[in-house]
């Protein structure tokens, strides 16, 4: 299962159609074909699904998320922090920049 956490973004390559985001410290691209035209920009908090930017969320709502998912991945044991690293591996997004 891929979750669509909050992610940064860091750059826009309008060229390409593409963005690059960080998520909790790994920066990955990202496709915006599915937002329109010039309505992501650097600085933006948005949330992907399958290499694509499907929406952006508000920034206070990017940080409350962030720190509850934060606050999970304190409360995991190293064996199941392994654990789903290895299940992000085989995420399909997970073209990491």
């Amino acid at each position: 299962m891929c979750l669509s956490i909050p992610s940064k973004v860091v750059s826009v390559d309008p060229q390409n159609n593409m963005a690059t985001i960080d998520t909790m410290g790994m920066q990955r691209s990202a496709s915006l074909d599915l937002m329109e035209e010039g309505s992501v920009a650097v600085g933006d908090y948005v949330l992907l699904h399958v290499g694509c930017i499907m929406s952006k969320i508000d920034e206070e709502d990017a940080m409350e998320s962030l720190k509850v998912y934060q606050e999970i991945i304190e409360k995991l044991d190293e064996q199941e922090r392994q654990v789903l690293i290895l299940e992000s591996d085989n995420c399909p997004n997970r073209e990491v920049v």
